[in-house]
C-alpha cells in the first residue's frame, strides 16, 4: 500500500454548537470500566461522490457545522476522562472537543475499495481513521473521539472513531445517524441520548491501572487476513431451517456438494416460537463450527464462542433504549472440538440459543456482581488459538447514514481491535435480513474456511 495514497489535507478541533444540560460529569460503570484497555472503535461509511455543487471546501465546511450541532446533543464525546483521588474515572463534559482530519486520496476509487466477492479487504481503509492502536485509557489526554473524511477519486469515507469506554454499539451508531441527519438539513435531534446513570451497571467498584494505565490484551503483530462474507436473506432463512431442524451435511470435513438433507421425522420448529433458535444464532453456530474446522485443532481442545450482548432490554426494568454508555456483557460458549464437528448444526446453534435465552435480568445482575468482587479488564484477544469473538450487530442502522446525497456504499471498519478470530457482523446494505460477517482470521485459517463448502455453500 503506497505511503502517498492518502495524505492530510488539514487537522482541527470541533467544539459542541452549545452546551446541553447533561450533568458535567459521568461516571465510568461496570460495563465502561472493562474497556479501558480496548481501543477505541473504528467504524466508517463509504459514499459516492457529492454533487457537483458541493466543492471540497463547502463540504468539509458543513460536515464541520453538523458535528458540532451534533456534539452540542452528545456533549460527553467532547470531554476527555478524569480518575479522581478515590480512583473512579468520570468523563467530565468540559467542552475540551474532538478531532476532525481532513484527508485526501486522489487515486483510489469506489472500485478499487470495493472489490468482487471473495477478495481480502483493502489495506487502504486501514488509513482512513485516526487513532490507531490507541486504548481507550488513552481518553485521559486525548480526544475521545475523532472523524476523518478522506476524499477519494469518485466519493467520500468518512471514519468514525470512538473511545470504548465511553460508547457502545447503540451509542456509537446513533451518534453516527444524528450526525448524517444533520448532515443531511435535520433541524432536530430525532434520537435523544439517555444519560441518566441510575442503572444496574452502576457502581462504587474501583478498577485497580498500573502506572500509565493498561496495557492491550492482545499483541496485534499476528498476521491475518480480513474478508467480508454476504449473506442473502435466502441463505440466512436455509441456515435457520437447517439449525432448527437437525439437518445433516453429505461428506465429510466441510468438502460437501452443497446439498443438505433433513433428519427424517424430525417436526419443524413453529415460526416464532420462544424455542426458536434465531437467524443469528444459526449463522454463528456455522462459522463457529466452520472456523473451528479451519484451524486443524486437537479434537480434545476446548473451543470458546463469545458473544457481546445489549443488556439494555434485558432488565425486568427495561432500561433506555439509547442510553448512552456501554450495557453490555459477554455471552462465553464452550465446546470440545469433537463435540462441536461431531455433532450437527443444531446442537452448536441450541448452545448459543440457550446461553443467549439465559441472559436475563438475574444473570445480568449477577455478572455485575461477579465483576464488583473482582474489578478486572476485558480480555479481548484470541489466547489459546480457539476462541471466536463476535462483536457488532446486523441490527445496528448503519446504512442509514445519509448525508444528504446517499446511502453508504459499503460500511467499513479500520484496525482497532482485530485478532485471529475476531468478527463483526453488519446489516446488507440491501437490507431485508441479510447479514455481512467482517472476518479476521490468520491467512492459514482463512484459506481453510474459504475451503469449507458447509460454510462456503451460504456465502453470496
Amino acid at each position: 500500500m503506497p505511503s502517498s495514497s492518502v495524505f492530510v489535507v488539514s487537522r482541527s478541533t470541533i467544539y459542541p454548537e452549545h452546551h446541553d444540560s447533561v450533568n458535567n460529569s459521568l461516571r465510568l460503570s461496570v460495563s465502561d470500566l472493562p474497556m479501558l484497555s480496548c481501543q477505541y472503535i473504528q467504524k466508517g461509511v463509504l459514499l459516492t461522490q457529492p454533487p457537483t455543487e458541493l466543492t471540497s471546501t463547502h463540504l468539509i465546511s458543513y460536515l464541520k457545522i453538523s458535528l458540532s450541532k451534533t456534539l452540542s446533543h452528545f456533549p460527553p464525546l467532547a470531554g476527555r476522562l478524569i480518575t479522581n483521588s478515590d480512583g473512579h474515572v468520570y468523563i467530565i463534559c468540559n467542552d475540551a472537543g474532538v478531532d476532525f482530519v481532513h484527508a485526501k486520496a486522489p487515486h483510489l476509487t469506489i472500485a478499487t475499495l470495493s472489490p468482487p466477492n471473495y477478495s481480502d479487504v483493502p489495506l487502504y481503509f486501514r488509513k482512513f481513521f485516526q487513532f490507531d492502536s490507541t486504548l481507550s485509557y488513552a481518553g485521559h489526554y486525548k480526544s475521545l473521539m475523532a472523524i476523518q473524511v478522506t476524499e477519494l477519486n469518485d466519493g467520500v469515507f468518512i471514519g468514525c472513531t470512538m473511545n470504548h469506554a465511553v460508547v457502545d454499539g447503540t451509542s456509537f451508531w446513533n451518534f453516527f445517524n444524528t450526525f448524517a441527519e444533520f448532515s443531511k438539513g435535520e433541524k432536530k435531534i430525532t434520537r435523544q441520548p439517555f444519560f441518566g446513570r441510575n442503572t444496574v451497571f452502576d457502581s462504587p467498584a474501583v478498577l485497580q491501572f498500573p502506572e500509565g494505565g493498561p496495557s492491550a490484551t492482545f499483541s496485534g503483530d499476528e498476521p491475518i487476513r480480513e474478508k467480508i462474507f454476504h449473506f442473502s436473506r435466502e441463505a440466512i432463512l436455509k441456515l435457520k431451517f437447517r439449525a432448527n431442524n437437525k439437518m445433516t451435511v453429505n461428506g465429510q470435513n466441510g468438502r460437501t456438494n452443497g446439498k443438505i438433507r433433513p433428519v427424517k421425522n424430525e417436526p419443524a420448529l413453529k415460526n416464532g416460537s420462544a424455542s426458536e433458535i434465531s437467524s443469528f444464532q444459526s449463522l454463528s453456530a456455522q462459522l463457529w463450527r466452520s472456523v473451528t474446522r479451519a484451524r486443524k485443532l486437537e479434537g480434545s481442545k476446548t473451543t470458546t464462542f463469545r458473544m457481546a450482548v445489549n443488556c439494555r432490554h434485558r432488565m425486568e426494568k427495561r432500561m433506555e433504549p439509547l442510553y448512552f454508555g456501554n450495557a453490555i456483557q459477554s455471552i462465553p460458549t464452550v465446546a470440545s472440538v469433537n463435540e462441536l464437528l461431531s455433532n450437527e448444526l443444531n446442537w452448536s446453534a441450541n448452545l448459543l440459543h440457550q446461553n443467549v435465552v439465559a441472559h436475563d435480568d438475574a444473570t445480568v445482575r449477577r455478572g455485575v456482581k461477579d465483576w464488583e468482587s473482582n474489578p478486572r479488564l476485558f480480555p479481548l484477544g484470541n489466547f489459546d488459538g480457539a476462541m471466536i469473538t463476535m462483536g457488532s450487530s446486523p441490527r445496528f442502522p448503519m446504512y442509514d447514514n445519509d448525508f444528504g446525497w446517499g446511502r453508504p456504499v459499503a460500511v467499513r471498519s479500520g484496525m482497532a481491535n482485530k485478532f485471529d478470530g475476531k468478527i463483526s457482523a453488519f446489516p446488507g446494505r440491501e437490507g431485508n435480513g441479510t447479514v455481512d460477517l467482517e472476518v479476521v482470521l490468520a491467512p492459514e485459517t482463512m484459506a481453510g474456511l474459504e475451503e469449507d463448502m458447509e460454510f462456503m455453500q451460504y456465502v453470496s
